[in-house]
């Protein structure tokens, strides 16, 4: 299993890609007091039981409820007696889909903490109606887990035109008009990238309409 990490003052985030999806299964963990967040329990639990080791989870979030993200959170959330987290507007569906429940629905602007870190939660409506990613700030260093809301090259799919455009709406507003250029993108498939890179392309995206 192939892991990559990025190390901010106080975290380690770690990833892993699963599945025939190659979803990126992400672990969030505070040095100092071990406290870890898993963020998109994917499609293959037996993977992500050896992602995961034997340290305790505290917190698995879904960034959204399409059924390639959440296939292995009912293992998830069996296996560590984690909480369960979730975007307030995909919650339901999330539910219905695993069995589960999700004990923390989430809005945009809420906090969420790992050991001494405070994470922003940012709401980008339109791959799904519940959609949220994660804005890390942390010293220096600034870290967004963008789910499929935003990857290398543009914007998550949506599937009509006024989804397309809440989604650019949001990722102006709430993830380009406030993240610096060197903010590195950690998206739900594929590598990552930075705010920097990505900006210089916003017009672009929009008159292409995707």
């Amino acid at each position: 299993m192939t892991e990559n990490t990025i190390n901010t003052p106080s975290l380690e985030i770690r990833w892993t890609a699963v599945s025939d999806m190659e979803n990126n299964v992400y672990m969030v963990t505070d040095r100092d007091s071990g406290a870890r967040l898993l963020v998109d329990a994917a499609d293959d639990w037996p993977a992500i039981r050896q992602f995961i080791g034997d340290e305790p989870v505290e917190r698995v979030l879904t960034t959204h409820r399409h059924w390639d993200h959440i296939r292995a959170l009912r293992d998830a959330l069996a296996a560590t007696g984690a909480e369960s987290a979730a975007g307030e507007y995909d919650a339901a569906a999330i539910e219905e889909e695993t069995g589960v429940v999700i004990t923390e629905r989430l809005h945009h602007g809420d906090i969420i903490t790992v050991g001494d870190v405070a994470i922003e939660i940012a709401h980008l409506r339109g791959h799904t109606p519940g959609s949220i990613a994660l804005i890390i700030r942390d010293g220096e260093d600034t870290v967004l887990i963008s789910g499929d809301s935003l990857f290398p090259g543009g914007p998550g799919k949506t599937w009509s035109a006024e989804d397309f455009a809440s989604l650019m709406a949001d990722l102006r507003s709430r993830i380009f008009d406030a993240l610096p250029d060197n903010t590195a993108v950690l998206p739900g498939h594929g590598a990552p990238t930075t705010i920097g890179a990505e900006r210089p392309h916003l017009d672009e995206w929009q008159e292409r309409g995707w």
